[in-house]
């Protein structure tokens, strides 16, 4: 992909693309992603803590409820072999498959699963009857067990019924009532349409998508665009895979682990299915894909179109996907419902997997096209034939890859809950030590206070350390400091020789008070905008939670770390090089992500032009005469009628005195859409008014401290 044209925002979504008003004025800016999941929508007490509520739930119940489930087949919608383990499986792994590195979004956090498109996507076919089926479960346990946990837990006690040793679970996955409106599946209207490839390189897949075509998981299983090619099916994978932050190792330990047990179905006519569950007729009460010839379940059921078991056992955790894979000859070969699928040639009776329904009939196994990759590339066979020569390796690589994958999105470990968090620190997590708490605060204040530094480097060090705060996978944040390592501490968006001069002065503040570098930042930040408070005449504090630890090198995985590097930062005015989508919709995507609302991204960004803190000390936006002071002057410049707004470039303008056409003040974008939208421009207004003074100093200080303890879990 070009970087000069393509960036991990939602492409769209920001603008009224996405909203209400595509008509009449297509390219306003739409401020819904801040606002959704209003607690409006929410149904549950004002009061209700999720992750108190599941902290009392009797786990040992749950999971014999669950194991139970596995093998008390429904005749609505029987399981094969008696066992719905691959049912469940396929339902925790696509809704934790989604997951992807580039912005965090995604995964199985939030039950998300349960609204559209998810819930819709062809990909996603008859993963309603598995939710269904749970649905007596959840009902016994009620708020006690999210959704969003009791899907991912299904599939992890599927594992485990079907024999595996699996690596642990973590509870504290909160549900979402509405669907989620700042995810950008793709710019496709069909669905299994593919625009996302601007050449024929695959390398080239549009970020920050992961799957290959809207509407798939991960990876066509019949080949690319639907034609068999396992060598470029493998491309894919890799692609795919990485964007999900898995190596090559893990890639083939899922892929082979997924088609250990259970089977593809695709013994009908896909023409014979009715629409999805979003678009299914009222009396179908949120059921899809419902075949009305007839039959169309059990063995007769259409989800993927290709139909068998990969395995001579698919309800045992076992070595058999190895042995069928790479024992085996196989031929292309079509299912009953026209799909491409492998087969193998001259297989042996007794490695063929029993019938579904019937034990006395035997059926061939398959593979997909992604299966056939396992094989054929030359570096997914060498793991391959190392996974068949050692069960027990693969089992543990397949089982730590698994619980990676289903709470790589959930955050660090200290928002695990339950009895099964496993002890280890895993690096994905992100771990950060304890910090210290009993040390003078006061004091260190004082240090920093008469260190020298100016106001807008300490404001802007603390921001830059706190900004790569993602809410999406909880990453990022102030905790760590990990500003002061690589790659962060190289980044150009972190000015590397600004922030080189303030960590060297601020280090040994640190040391000497017995205090992390992580809470040091932190402080300075707050002791800039005190400052910059006293200059406007106001004598205020800013919040300040100690504790925060300082990560090593040896905690922090730096390749993982390179997505979060700001190439764009409106607070700051920043942007790295031109992108597709406007700067104001970079602003939006960044606020989005650090959980702020409207008006948060609004006084932020009015308090931190006058605070001076622009990237390379850029005048832009800088709407007052007296920089460094903590005023409103951002908005009432902004406001004022005696002022107009010229255009000097693609994303540059003079303010100029209407008058005298004197130019005061320059622009860009970011900076004049809080005058130019209607919505922003209220909450611009508000602030500008001569009796919000106090107003927008107490707001600023309120959404600065949000953002600096945004990833303090330990303080919920």
């Amino acid at each position: 992909m070009s970087n000069e044209s393509k960036c991990p925002v939602m492409q769209g979504g920001a603008t009224q693309q996405g909203g209400a008003n595509p008509v009449w004025w297509p390219n306003t800016l739409n401020l819904d992603i801040l606002h959704q999941h209003d607690v409006k929508a929410n149904p549950l007490d004002a009061n209700f803590d999720y992750r108190q509520a599941v902290r009392s739930l009797d786990v040992a119940a749950l999971k014999k409820d669950l194991h139970d489930l596995m093998t008390d087949s429904q005749s609505w919608w029987p399981a094969d072999w008696g066992h719905y383990g691959g049912l469940m499986i396929r339902m925790a792994w696509h809704a934790a498959g989604t997951y992807r590195i580039a912005d965090g979004r995604g995964g199985a956090g939030t039950g998300n699963q349960r609204f559209a498109p998810l819930n819709s996507w062809p990909d996603n076919a008859n993963l309603d009857k598995a939710r269904r089926l749970l649905w007596p479960i959840k009902r016994k346990y009620g708020n006690k067990i999210s959704w969003a946990d009791l899907i991912v837990l299904a599939g992890t006690i599927a594992y485990e019924s079907m024999g595996l040793k699996t690596f642990g679970f973590a509870f504290g996955r909160e549900d979402i009532w509405h669907p989620e409106k700042d995810i950008y599946w793709g710019a496709e209207k069909d669905w299994l349409g593919s625009t996302r490839y601007p050449d024929d390189n695959r390398d080239s897949l549009e970020n920050p998508l992961v799957a290959v075509q809207m509407g798939l998981i991960y990876v066509n299983p019949q080949g690319v665009n639907g034609v068999p090619d396992p060598l470029r099916t493998a491309q894919d994978i890799r692609v795919t895979f990485k964007r999900m932050a898995m190596d090559d190792e893990e890639t083939v330990a899922l892929t082979a682990g997924g088609h250990t047990v259970g089977k593809a179905h695709g013994n009908g006519k896909e023409s014979d299915l009715g629409p999805a569950p979003e678009g299914g007729e009222i009396e179908d009460q949120g059921f899809g894909w419902l075949n009305r010839s007839g039959g169309g379940i059990g063995s007769n059921a259409v989800t993927s179109g290709l139909e068998g078991a990969w395995t001579t056992h698919p309800t045992k955790w076992d070595n058999g996907y190895f042995h069928m894979l790479l024992t085996y000859d196989w031929e292309l070969k079509k299912s009953p419902a026209g799909a491409f699928q492998w087969e193998p040639v001259g297989i042996k009776t007794e490695d063929m997997p029993v019938d579904a329904e019937d034990p006395q009939v035997r059926r061939n196994p398959i593979m997909t096209d992604a299966d056939m990759a396992m094989k054929m590339d030359p570096i997914y066979r060498k793991i391959s034939e190392n996974f068949y020569r050692n069960q027990d390796y693969f089992s543990e690589v397949f089982a730590r890859a698994w619980f990676k994958l289903t709470h790589r999105d959930l955050g660090p470990k200290t928002r695990y809950i339950g009895p099964e968090v496993p002890g280890e620190d895993l690096i994905w997590q992100d771990p950060v030590p304890s910090g210290p708490r009993n040390y003078d605060i006061g004091a260190v204040k004082s240090e920093i206070a008469s260190s020298g530094l100016s106001i807008a480097e300490m404001v802007a060090t603390a921001w830059d350390s706190a900004r790569t705060f993602r809410g999406s996978d909880k990453r990022g944040g102030a905790n760590g400091a990990r500003i002061r390592l690589a790659p962060q501490r190289n980044w150009a968006g972190n000015e590397p020789a600004r922030l080189a001069k303030v960590l060297g002065v601020l280090e040994p503040i640190a040391r000497a008070a017995g205090a992390s570098i992580a809470d040091v930042i932190v402080l300075a930040g707050n002791v800039g905008i005190e400052k910059a408070g006293n200059e406007a005449g106001f004598d205020i504090e800013v919040p300040f939670a100690p504790g925060r630890g300082d990560a090593t090198d040896a905690q922090t995985d730096a390749d993982s770390f390179a997505v979060l590097e700001p190439i764009h930062d409106g607070f700051r005015n920043y942007l790295a090089r031109d992108f597709s989508v406007m700067p104001e919709e970079l602003l939006l995507d960044r606020s989005q992500l650090m959980g702020l609302t409207a008006p948060e991204m609004t006084v932020l960004v009015g308090g931190m032009r006058v605070l001076n803190v622009n990237y390379g000390g850029s005048s832009h936006g800088v709407f007052t005469d007296r920089p460094g002071t903590l005023t409103n002057d951002f908005f009432v410049n902004l406001t004022d009628m005696a002022l107009e707004w010229i255009p000097t470039g693609k994303n540059s303008y003079n303010i100029r005195d209407r008058k005298s056409g004197r130019v005061k003040f320059t622009a860009t974008r970011v900076d004049l859409v809080f005058g130019s939208n209607s919505v922003l421009r209220a909450y611009a207004e508000l602030y500008a008014q001569d009796d919000s003074k106090i107003k927008f100093i107490n707001d600023f200080v309120t959404a600065w401290t949000k953002v600096m303890n945004s990833d303090r879990f330990d303080l919920i």
